[in-house]
């Protein structure tokens, strides 16, 4: 017979020296219900994946956490990128005692800071990990256009 511990939080003393010790208790059972209210109002009630954005001088490299996803797709719609795909549900052989890996379908979008060249975006999977390289689009050169006679040949 298997008898799983039951984690409680620890109760909290108010003492009148410390008479907003309390609010950290609240805090953190606060944050836990928010956590749990975000991830049953997204698709599949799942949390978000994990997603790293770096900006480097000539390009957004973005990294999307997606163990053992399929089917991958990025698209491109002017500033935004939407990552989909689906985490298939693996066969057990015998009764879970716990699960808490994602599965089912996976919908990010992310919005970048700035232009980029959506004709020259990359993206590869490498152990779980979606990697896609975002080029930035740098403006052209000014370009000044000079009335001689009215500027006398000096830049505005």
């Amino acid at each position: 017979m298997t008898i799983e511990a039951v984690r409680q939080s620890p109760a909290v003393r108010w003492l009148p020296a410390e008479p907003f010790a309390h609010l950290d208790d609240i805090h953190h059972r606060t944050s836990r219900g928010l956590r749990a209210l975000t991830a049953a109002s997204t698709p599949g009630g799942e949390p978000p994946p994990g997603v790293d954005v770096e900006e480097t001088a000539d390009e957004f490299v973005i990294e999307v956490d997606l163990p053992g996803a399929a089917g991958v797709i990025v698209e491109w719609n002017a500033r935004y990128l939407v990552v989909h795909g689906r985490i298939p549900e693996r066969a057990h052989t015998g009764p879970l005692r716990r699960h808490t890996r994602r599965t089912g379908p996976v919908h990010y979008a992310i919005a970048l800071p700035a232009p980029v060249q959506g004709d020259k975006i990359t993206a590869t999977v490498t152990n779980g990990v979606l990697t896609i390289h975002a080029p930035k689009a740098h403006p052209g050169p000014a370009v000044y256009i000079i009335d001689a006679d009215a500027s006398e040949g000096q830049l505005p």
